[in-house]
């Protein structure tokens, strides 16, 4: 196979045609196929649903004579707590246990520093007259889309192979309208890196001009590797306090991608300062969560061993379809020379730079097609990305059979749009 852009004018045409005929092929067969969020698939649904049933009679809803079907335990069961500690390398009194969501928690500290301010906080946010976020990027739309809810101005931060440019980020906290900056340490949405551990000591050391930043770290993927044993990470709590930064963090992270997406369990971990303030603020808001839910995953998930355990199963299910995309990316477009990626261990997606330019085409293409993904531009503040080239890869939802299918279309789309780039 002939890269692009070495062939003449006379083979571009020639391959224009040939990846033509291809895409009307593919378009007759009718597909309905998503890869649009990285939703766990039918398998690993499966795989956990034993914990439905953990729980039977109303003596099993006592925990240490609780009775977890009452009212009280704002921050969440002890037990639940301790889990969770363990998870994450903290202790239990910095663990918060909420709802099913992390995403829910992440808004509730925005909305609580905008209404309230945060512990250090000078006045609420709402009150400042420019608040600004920093947004490593390629990143999670998500999170860009919490911020930008409350009017913040989204400030992008590039992201290098071993985490945020910590040089831009140094420079931009001298501002102190820059309140936080957010992080997915570990098996980066979308990329897949792991933060270096260079890059986790500058963050932890940061000295912001403001005195209520904070570092948002959404360590949504802790434990989630599909290719190769657990990868220990570490806690950035203790770092931070080691800095004299004790208060500057909030992490998050959820049982979505371990138990069901849908009936989960989340947690913020924080330091005993910030976690006694924010529970004054939330005792406003609710008299507690879902404890019989969290009493659930105590009793299914045990202890990190057996968790791990449980993830290494989710692995098995996951790794062939990782593997079917990157197979296919180098298969068909390595040759090329029309795009890059990374081969991620762990994570949930794969970042594809496409040719700049043709991203937006490229997944226009793959709608009509039948083969629905995250939208250009999504994995940048505001929807933006400068230059057209970033395509956020699910492939954890298809079975295999149907992902073959997708990336088949996939590579077929991203080959037309680059050609009609070139032939302009």
């Amino acid at each position: 196979m002939t890269p692009y852009a070495n062939m003449t004018p006379a083979e571009l045409r020639q391959e224009h045609e040939a990846v033509s005929q291809a895409f009307a092929a593919v378009k007759e067969k009718h597909l309905k196929l998503d890869m649009s969020r990285g939703k766990p698939g039918k398998a690993q649904l499966d795989l956990v649903s034993g914990i439905l049933t953990v729980l039977s009679d109303p003596a099993d809803c006592l925990d240490g004579g609780l009775d977890t079907r009452n009212y009280g335990e704002l921050a969440g069961l002890a037990s639940c707590r301790k889990l969770f500690a363990e998870l994450l390398g903290v202790k239990p009194e910095e663990v918060f246990a909420g709802g099913n969501a992390s995403l829910n928690l992440m808004y509730d500290v925005i909305s609580k520093a905008f209404t309230h301010g945060l512990l250090h906080s000078p006045r609420p946010w709402s009150q400042e007259k420019t608040v600004k976020f920093l947004c490593p990027s390629p990143g999670y739309d998500r999170h860009f889309k919490v911020t930008e809810s409350f009017g913040m101005e989204l400030i992008t931060i590039p992201m290098t192979g071993a985490g945020p440019d910590m040089d831009a980020v140094e420079a931009a906290v001298q501002d102190p309208a820059v309140k936080g900056i957010w992080c997915v340490p570990k098996y980066s949405n979308p990329q897949g890196i792991i933060y270096s551990d260079e890059t986790i000591d500058r963050l932890a050391a940061l000295k912001p001009a403001a005195p209520d930043f904070t570092i948002m770290w959404d360590n949504a993927y802790c434990i989630h590797e599909f290719d190769g044993g657990f990868v220990p990470f570490r806690d950035i709590l203790t770092l931070c306090r080691e800095a004299g930064n004790p208060d500057m963090v909030y992490e998050f992270a959820s049982t979505s991608k371990v138990t069901l997406p849908g009936a989960g369990v989340a947690v913020f971990a924080t330091s005993e300062a910030n976690m006694a303030y924010m529970k004054k603020l939330l005792s406003i808001q609710v008299i507690s969560y879902d404890k019989v839910n969290q009493l659930r995953h105590v009793r299914y998930l045990r202890d990190k061993a057996h968790t791990l355990e449980l993830m290494q199963q989710h692995a098995a299910i996951l790794k062939p379809k990782f593997d079917a995309v990157a197979d296919a990316l180098e298969r068909e477009i390595r040759p090329l020379g029309i795009g890059s990626w990374a081969r991620p261990k762990g994570g949930y997606f794969i970042s594809y730079d496409a040719m700049p330019g043709t991203a937006k085409r490229a997944l226009a293409l793959c709608k009509e097609a039948g083969v629905v993904m995250t939208g250009a531009g999504a994995t940048f503040p505001y929807g933006v990305d400068p230059d057209d080239s970033n395509i956020r890869i699910a492939p954890s939802l298809p079975p295999v059979a149907e992902l073959e299918q997708a990336i088949e279309v996939f590579c077929i789309c991203v080959r037309l749009a680059a050609l009609e780039k070139l032939m302009q």
